[in-house]
């Protein structure tokens, strides 16, 4: 079912309230651009408590459907984008090129959105930290400092962190999906919050 459908139904008011917020976690599940249960909580703190407030409930899907249409408005201009530059020879997008389609992030309020993932993670203890791990270690730090300052890091933070990229990247080896699958989704579980801490501070340049 697409999410136009299931929406409809989050603001059906002649469904029961409990089945409405299911409905609502099944967008969700089609729409979790900072992960399903992040995205969740940001949608509560956005909105207030919507399995139990009929406002709330449709404010939550306001909110999630702005960015859901800002990010429909993204791949538009980056399908524009890539059009062009495929005219003048370049086949491939640019490492350094933000895509959508690979990579998402709340839309519309980039900075924000990853700000509440990274603290959700941090307080749910979902930013895996392994005993002995340093460069995990490293990277809770620049999550921390990234949470105080509301997403501007300093210069040896952003070198930190870049230093904490470049490390996990050379742990993700095809082979360490059959011979350390622990390991391998650690690893993926600690870029992503490395993720979120570039967008937060890439977002407070932005908007400074």
């Amino acid at each position: 079912m697409s999410f136009n459908l299931i929406a409809r139904k989050v603001r059906d008011t002649g469904l029961p309230h409990g089945l409405r917020v299911s409905q609502l976690r099944s967008c969700v599940q089609l729409y979790r651009p900072i992960g399903f249960h992040a995205t969740l909580s940001f949608l509560k703190a956005k909105a207030g408590h919507y399995s139990v407030d009929e406002d709330a409930l449709l404010r939550a899907l306001e909110v999630l459907e702005a960015s859901r249409a800002a990010w429909h408005t993204e791949l538009r201009v980056f399908d524009e984008v890539r059009r062009r530059a495929k005219h003048q020879g370049a086949r491939q997008p640019r490492q350094a090129e933000r895509n959508p389609y690979r990579e998402m992030w709340w839309s519309g309020a980039p900075r924000e959105g990853a700000l509440h993932a990274l603290s959700f993670l941090l307080e749910r203890r979902r930013i895996p930290v392994a005993t002995g791990d340093a460069v995990a270690a490293d990277l809770e730090r620049c999550v921390v400092a990234c949470l105080a300052s509301g997403g501007a890091l300093g210069s040896e933070q952003h070198l930190l962190l870049a230093d904490c990229v470049r490390s996990l990247r050379a742990r993700q080896i095809p082979a360490g999906w059959e011979n350390d699958r622990a390991g391998y989704f650690r690893t993926r579980d600690l870029l992503r919050a490395a993720r979120h801490v570039e967008i937060a501070a890439a977002g407070c340049v932005s908007d400074a």
